[in-house]
């Protein structure tokens, strides 16, 4: 009988330990997507936030002729401390690859930098790092505004009757809330198309916001930038 109760006891009290050890906190990541167009620039936007604060984001920016870019951006504390930059711009001899990275401190000076034109390696100026951060604070922006309006950025292929997202999910019906070019309407009810807009699901259907990208249907849908896990 004392065995007996002994052996109560303990697991009890065993039982009580273990109820009582508070369980790891886990970290909570919240995504956002968006995009706009903005004169010959379209911009596509992803960004993380951990436990309300920034954590990372990236950008796709393409601007025709004239180029385009992938970033890859970190903040720290609040503050963007890093970010990549992989491209084409515009030179005298037609496009030419440019690579940046640059980290910062928390009070937002750059205390690295590198960027590489061409295979030259050449300074970045304040007018250049200024612009950087004021991107960065961009991807929040536009994340942030897309998603209070339960927008978010969507890639797929249309073939004409039916939408399927790049993560392979099919919509029967696309409903475009903006007045579309005749070419374009033409386009896409003749020819199987890439698509990426701003836009919403609702059952199985899709809303169209914004229409940002339209290309042929083996254009590869445009993944997340991650060049500081490189």
């Amino acid at each position: 009988m004392k065995k007996l109760l002994l052996t109560s006891l303990i697991t009890s009290l065993l039982i009580g330990c273990s109820s009582s050890v508070p369980s790891p906190n886990l970290e909570q990541f919240t995504e956002y997507s968006g995009g706009h167009i903005a004169g010959d620039a379209t911009s596509l936007f992803w960004y993380t936030e951990r436990l309300s604060q920034p954590s990372s984001g990236a950008d796709y920016v393409t601007a025709g002729d004239y180029g385009w870019y992938k970033t890859d951006y970190r903040w720290s504390e609040g503050s963007v401390r890093e970010l990549i930059r992989e491209g084409e711009q515009l030179g005298d001899d037609g496009l030419v690859p440019y690579r940046v990275h640059v980290r910062f401190n928390k009070d937002g000076q750059a205390i690295y930098q590198r960027y590489r034109l061409d295979g030259k390696v050449l300074p970045i100026n304040q007018e250049s790092l200024s612009r950087y951060l004021a991107e960065a604070q961009s991807v929040i922006d536009s994340t942030k505004e897309s998603d209070s309006s339960n927008y978010e950025l969507i890639q797929g292929i249309w073939d004409g009757s039916t939408f399927e997202t790049c993560s392979g999910r099919v919509y029967d019906s696309v409903e475009f809330n903006q007045t579309l070019p005749s070419f374009v309407i033409n386009r896409l009810s003749t020819i199987d198309s890439y698509v990426a807009f701003l836009g919403r699901s609702r059952l199985n259907r899709l809303q169209v916001e914004e229409l940002l990208m339209l290309a042929d249907e083996d254009h590869e849908c445009i993944t997340r930038p991650e060049l500081l896990s490189e």
